[in-house]
Order: structure tokens, then C-alpha cells, then sequence
């Protein structure tokens, strides 16, 4: 029966090549038909299900759900593009690279992207794909930089080791980041140029007002970081009625400017973290969590007023949060712009707006908005801080990640920085998937004799000859393997090869599970090996000639540095 495992072992393999974007799915029929023949049974899948390692991972990315929607990344965001196109580049990568040692990588990117496509110091296609790779090697500082160090670890925990400890992978990684942070600086011009997106008069606008009493007063537009917000563009300034458009970035703030903003809908939270900036809608008291976008109609009794003639609030119970005119530029106080058919508008709705009749008469209501929930206050602190003390009380007192999580978790759903239908919403089932079908097929084969068969081959083969060998052996095939696939799903696949190699060899499996982490994180080739290359790939418009071009030279310096220090690191 050995020859059947072989066979759903190499079939998972190539199902992971043919459905490379359902890899939950591969690891789970590959799970399922070990069970049907009896290789595995119910207890070994509800272990794998609830192994400690996984349930570290799965609570690092819910923490992350909260983690992403703080200040931090707007705050780096705010300083990092300014001064000289050198010292900005240095400043994003550093910056890149750090916060993705300690955040999820790709919500990292995911929050930056629209602050280098929209900047004007240095064109954004030299820039992108550096980000991205700038993440992944930040992620490779640490245990929780990225979900494949994780994966690594749950199935090395299921293997009855300690696991790895926080910082184990920082001075191989501080090295590779160092290496090549330089090697991609110096190469940075052969990127090619994009053309710059400016703020599209489809956007819809936004008034915010300022508080005579805010923080941001007398400093500039730079100072208070409105530069470069995730996807929305500061057009114009309203100054005791005098209109300040375009606006520079050496403009200071005075109590009671009116900011007028254009952009998506759904970022207008963010503007809550800015202290005494106060929304239009915030002003009639209805910002609500749901927003309501409707269409003025032709025969509309609004038509031809301003907001403040029509008595919007009261006609309604709503307030207008934006509004979108097709065709035309918008500029001005919302509250003075005169309403035209086929105007959009985007509300915060009261309870009383459904049982409004006069609805059907004004409007087409077209659908509901979920705005990100931006947190702000003393969540922000606490989300921000609470996370560096956890991960500081798991690296200095003898307290496991996995408990600091449980009490971190447990702290932001009962402060409302984290909501359960959050939870339920964005829940990690596909990498939960993965790492429990990856688990599985790593017992199956330790239940079937094939890793003993295996081990004792290769000691057979290898008998006399280097372990060091092995290791770059292994090393270069989980790279190739992370290119063809993804990260997650070739560490996972990779993981029980790997370990039973070492048992082969009769050496410490520590260097060749490390080396297999290292490896599926070095995705610097393919746009689809990596979550964020993916993206800085269609919002930079790159061919996949850039990549190999440009990522090339990263990969080998990257792959170099790593099978350098590995055996010193971690002998065998």
C-alpha cells in the first residue's frame, strides 16, 4: 500500500501546478483520500485541526484584522516620500521591511500601494516591485513576518519539537534584507516608468472640517501626513470662502479650513484618525457603519438647491457623505453644491430613512457601502501597543505566543477593536485548510512507513557525502517549487520531505526546516509565487519579463547569503 501513498503524494504535487490558485483545495482532497484509504483516521485530522502551532497562526492573522487598520502604516506612510528620490527609496523599503517583521506582509503592501502610485517624487514603477520584495524579506525576520515561517513552525511542533523561537530567523534574514535592499537600490533604474494616475473626477468628493481646537493647526499638509492617504487625494482647501486649489504641500492648516477630498468611499474612516477633523455627516450626527449610495432622479423635489436649501437632514433623516457627478469635476463646500439629476450620493442613513415616503420620489437607492472600519483614539494605542507586549512578554518571560494571543484576542473583541462578525467575515479558512491537509499528509506518510523508507534511502545514497549538499539540494528545490506554486503550499509540501531527509542523514532537522522556510518566502521571479507580488503586479502594469529581469540578481543574492550562514546558524 506504500505505492498508493507515493502516488496521492505525487498527485498532490501536480494538482498544486494545475490549480495553482485553489491550493485549500488540492491539500484537502489530498487529506480526504487518505482518510478513505485508511492511512490516516478522524483523530489524527481533529489533532492536526487543533494543533497549537496552527491555532498561533490562525489568531496572528485575526490579530492582524485589527492590526492593519491602525495609524501606524498611514503615520510611516506620511514620512516616508519626501526630500531627495534617494533617501525616499531608502526610507520606503526600510520602512517596508520593518513593519512587515512584525504585520502580516501583505496587508503591509496592500496599505502602501496607493501611497507610492500616488506619489510625485518618484515614478511608481520604480517603486513597486521594490516594495514588494522589501516585504518579503522584512517577512523574513521573524517567526511572525509571514505565514509560511508559521506553517514551518506548526508542522515542526507536530513533529514534537519546541518549535522556533521569535527571533531565530533574524540574523540570516537581517543579512539577506541587507544584501539585498542594496543590490535592488542600485538596480532600481531599470524598472520601467508608469504613467502617473491622478485623482479621477469619477471619485467621489468628501468635505471634512477643522476644529479650532486641532492638533493638526499650523502645521503643513506633509506635516500632518494628507499627502499620501490610502486612496484618497486632498483636491482643494476652503479658506473663508476663498478657494485653495491645487494644494501645496507646504500649505499650513488653520481652525475651521474645510478639506475637500476625493476618492474611494469606502476610506473616508481613515479621516477619523486625523485629531479635529470632522466629517460632513459627522456634523448631523448620523456616520454610520453602512453607508446608503442613491441616484438623484430627474423629477427629484431637490433639484436645483444646495444641501442646506433642500433640508436634506430633515427631509431624510440622512447626510450626505460624498458626492459623484459623472463627466464633471466637482468642486466646493457639499453643503453648498447645487444637486442636479443623476447626481450619486453617497448617505449616512438614520433609523427613520427606511420609513421615509418621499424616498421613491428623489431617489434610485443603489446599494449599501461598507466603509473600512479605521480605528482610532485609544484603540489605536491599545491595538498598537497591546501587540508589542504581547510579543514582548512571549520572547522575555517563559510564556508561549500561543497564550499572549488568546489574552491579546480576547482584549480587542471586548474593546470593540475587533468584531466577531469580522471574525466570521475574513476568518483564514483557506490557510487553515492548507496547513491541516499538509499536517495529515505528513502523517500519513510517518503511519505508512514511507518517511522511514525514505529516510533510510536517502542515507543509503547519500551515504559518505555531505549533508551540506542535501541542504542546497533542498533549498533550490523548495525555491523552484514556490515560483511554480505558492509560498504556503510548497513549504507544506515540502516540510515532510525535508524533515525525514534529515532523520535520513542522521543530523538536526532545525537547518533543513529553515532552509525550507527561507526557500518559500524567496519568491523574488515569479509575479504569482507571492501574495504581494501579485499585487504590485497589476498596479504596476508589469510583464513577467520585469520580474525575471529584475528579480533574477534578488533571488541569488538572496539564495547565496541564506546557504552561506544556514550551517553556521544552525549547525547540523
Amino acid at each position: 500500500m506504500q505505492w498508493l501513498l507515493v502516488v496521492i503524494f505525487i498527485g498532490t504535487f501536480i494538482g498544486l501546478l494545475k490549480f495553482q490558485r485553489r491550493p485549500e483545495r488540492v491539500f484537502s482532497a489530498a487529506m480526504l483520500t487518505c482518510l478513505a484509504t485508511s492511512f490516516v483516521d478522524t483523530d489524527h485530522i481533529l489533532n492536526n485541526a487543533v494543533n497549537s502551532g496552527l491555532v498561533t497562526l490562525i489568531l496572528l492573522v485575526l490579530a492582524s484584522f485589527s492590526f492593519e487598520r491602525t495609524s501606524i502604516l498611514r503615520r510611516l506612510s506620511a514620512t516616508m516620500i519626501n526630500g531627495s528620490p534617494f533617501k525616499s527609496t531608502v526610507r520606503t523599503l526600510t520602512y517596508t521591511a520593518l513593519s512587515s517583521a512584525l504585520m502580516n506582509n501583505t496587508a503591509v503592501v496592500a496599505a502602501l500601494i496607493s501611497t507610492v502610485k500616488n506619489n510625485r517624487l518618484i515614478n511608481p514603477g520604480k517603486l513597486l516591485l521594490p516594495l514588494s520584495f522589501a516585504a518579503i524579506l522584512g517577512g523574513s525576520l521573524t517567526l511572525v513576518g509571514t505565514s509560511t515561517n508559521l506553517i514551518v513552525n506548526t508542522m515542526l511542533i507536530e513533529q514534537g519539537h519546541a518549535g522556533i523561537r521569535f527571533f531565530d530567523f533574524t540574523p540570516i534574514g537581517i543579512v539577506a534584507l541587507l544584501v539585498c535592499l542594496l543590490l535592488i537600490i542600485i538596480r532600481q533604474h531599470k524598472l520601467p516608468n508608469i504613467k502617473e494616475e491622478h485623482a479621477s473626477n469619477q471619485d467621489y468628493l468628501l468635505e471634512a472640517k477643522v476644529s479650532p481646537d486641532s492638533k493638526m493647526l499650523g502645521l503643513t499638509i506633509e506635516e500632518n501626513g494628507l499627502r499620501n492617504l490610502d486612496s484618497l487625494f486632498l483636491a482643494e482647501i476652503i479658506r473663508d470662502n476663498r478657494l485653495i486649489s491645487p494644494v501645496s504641500p507646504d500649505e499650513l492648516i488653520l481652525k475651521n479650513d474645510k478639506l475637500i477630498f476625493s476618492g474611494d468611499i469606502s476610506k473616508i474612516l481613515i479621516l477619523q484618525q486625523f485629531d479635529g477633523l470632522t466629517l460632513y455627516a459627522e456634523q448631523s450626527g448620523l456616520l454610520r457603519d453602512n453607508l446608503t449610495e442613491v441616484l438623484i432622479k430627474p423629477d427629484a423635489t431637490i433639484v436645483g438647491k444646495t444641501l442646506k436649501q433642500s433640508g436634506f437632514r430633515a427631509r431624510f433623516d440622512a447626510a450626505v457623505v460624498a458626492i459623484k457627478r459623472e463627466g464633471s469635476s466637482l468642486s466646493g463646500k457639499l453643503g453648498e453644491m447645487i444637486i442636479k439629476p443623476g447626481d450619486f450620493l453617497v448617505l449616512a442613513v438614520g433609523n427613520d430613512f427606511s420609513a421615509r415616503t418621499n424616498l421613491t420620489k428623489n431617489f434610485y437607492i443603489l446599494s449599501g457601502h461598507k466603509p473600512d472600519n479605521m480605528l482610532s483614539g485609544w484603540r489605536d494605542n491599545l491595538t498598537l501597543f497591546g501587540f508589542i507586549a504581547c510579543i514582548l512578554v512571549s520572547v522575555l518571560l517563559n510564556v508561549t505566543l500561543l497564550k499572549c494571543l488568546i489574552f491579546y484576542i480576547s482584549l480587542l473583541i471586548f474593546t470593540g477593536c475587533l468584531t466577531v462578525n469580522e471574525i466570521k467575515r475574513r476568518f483564514p479558512l483557506e490557510i487553515w485548510m492548507i496547513v491541516v491537509g499538509a499536517l495529515t499528509l505528513a502523517n500519513a506518510l510517518e503511519t505508512s512507513g514511507v518517511a522511514d523508507l525514505i529516510a533510510v534511502n536517502i542515507e543509503h545514497i547519500l551515504h559518505g557525502k555531505s549533508a551540506y549538499l542535501t541542504l542546497v539540494v533542498i533549498f533550490i528545490t523548495t525555491l523552484v517549487i514556490t515560483e511554480l506554486i505558492t509560498n504556503s503550499a510548497a513549504a507544506a509540501l515540502v516540510f515532510p520531505i525535508a524533515y525525514n531527509i534529515a532523520l535520513g542523514l542522521g543530523v538536526s532537522p532545525l537547518p533543513f526546516v529553515m532552509a525550507v522556510a527561507f526557500a518559500a518566502s524567496g519568491s523574488f521571479i515569479s509575479p504569482f509565487g507571492y501574495q504581494t507580488n501579485v499585487m504590485v503586479y497589476n498596479a504596476g502594469n508589469y510583464t513577467l519579463k520585469d520580474f525575471v529581469s529584475f528579480g533574477l540578481p534578488v533571488s541569488l543574492a538572496y539564495s547565496t547569503v541564506v546557504l552561506m550562514l544556514l550551517p553556521y546558524v544552525f549547525p547540523f
